[in-house]
């Protein structure tokens, strides 16, 4: 489980310094709204434009991308139910808790812990695919049009073709799908904005946790723990239910879809909330709960599947 150890020792350090630099105030008040804005616009769409370009697109569609959708989709449907229903929440706040609970970090956690522990990087690239072209999309969409205050047809249907994330990402796809032999002249520049994104993220993020307390009276401690539940226990028991009496997968590949489903809430929903300005407290604490607690969830799984 060394892999599990080093990938959250690296994470937790860059939020430490992120942390530090906030409370320190160098970078100044609007510094964390400047780096979520950059983050967004410029070095994700990059950073996954890079990923998906490298990615086998042929080798991500398997048995194992089907339980992990699955997961996925049943853990965010699951908070929406109860957060429209029962909390009656707001539709962008019960957005940014149900991708709370559904939307795994398969990039800055999930390659380190799929190199280390499932001894195979590629084995995040589905779950990365599975975030980036249909959880994101419908995501970004969703808020997109609930906190613009104007809904049409028009804009449905344009606003995930102009949304820079979704843009990258599709790029990326249809590189990798068709083959295309790109010069590193022109992809050299893309790497190297998009390796400024993971770090910056977890600066960001480590920066929002100064003067902050974790679930707070009036933040919404119901929707936080209910999300960090969901992700943590729920979506790696659903995923090990449909991968080993539905999909009938071998040992390994239960193993790794298991590792998965059980990793923390990624990033990517903390930089969405701050750049709609809607349930960032809930996107926040959900982050940094998951982080912590799945570090025993994953010892958990690799003693009793591995």
């Amino acid at each position: 489980m060394s892999g599990v150890l080093v990938g959250f020792a690296i994470i937790g350090a860059v939020i430490l310094i992120g942390y530090v630099v906030g409370r320190a105030g160098v970078l100044g008040d609007h510094a964390p709204f400047v780096i979520s804005r950059i983050v967004f616009f410029v070095l994700s769409p990059a950073l996954l434009f890079t990923v998906l370009a490298d990615a086998d697109i042929h080798q991500l569609f398997s048995s194992m991308l089907a339980v992990s959708a699955i997961a996925a989709l049943l853990a965010c449907l699951l908070f929406l139910g109860v957060a429209l229903l029962v909390f009656r929440r707001k539709l962008p706040e019960a957005i940014i808790g149900s991708v709370s609970s559904g939307y795994v970090n398969a990039n800055n956690i999930g390659i380190p812990v799929a190199f280390y522990v499932l001894g195979d990087t590629a084995l995040s690239a589905p779950v990365i695919l599975l975030q980036l072209l249909v959880l994101t999309p419908i995501t970004l969409t969703i808020l997109d049009i609930t906190t613009s205050g104007t809904t049409s047809v028009k804009r449905i249907i344009m606003t995930p073709l102009t949304n820079p994330v979704i843009i990258g990402s599709a790029l990326g796809v249809i590189v990798s799908a068709t083959g295309l032999d790109v010069p590193d002249a022109v992809m050299e520049p893309f790497r190297i904005v998009g390796a400024a994104a993971v770090p910056l993220v977890l600066i960001g993020f480590g920066m929002s946790l100064h003067g902050q307390r974790l679930l707070a009276p009036g933040s919404g401690r119901r929707d936080i723990l209910l999300a960090s539940a969901i992700k943590l226990a729920l979506m790696p028991i659903i995923a090990w239910v449909f991968g080993r009496f539905v999909f009938g997968l071998d040992h390994d590949q239960l193993f790794a879809a298991v590792v998965l489903a059980g990793l923390p809430t990624a990033q990517n929903v903390f930089v969405y909330a701050q750049r709609y300005e809607r349930g960032v407290t809930l996107a926040r604490d959900t982050v940094l709960i998951t982080t912590v607690g799945s570090v025993p969830v994953l010892v958990l799984v690799a003693l009793l599947l591995k």
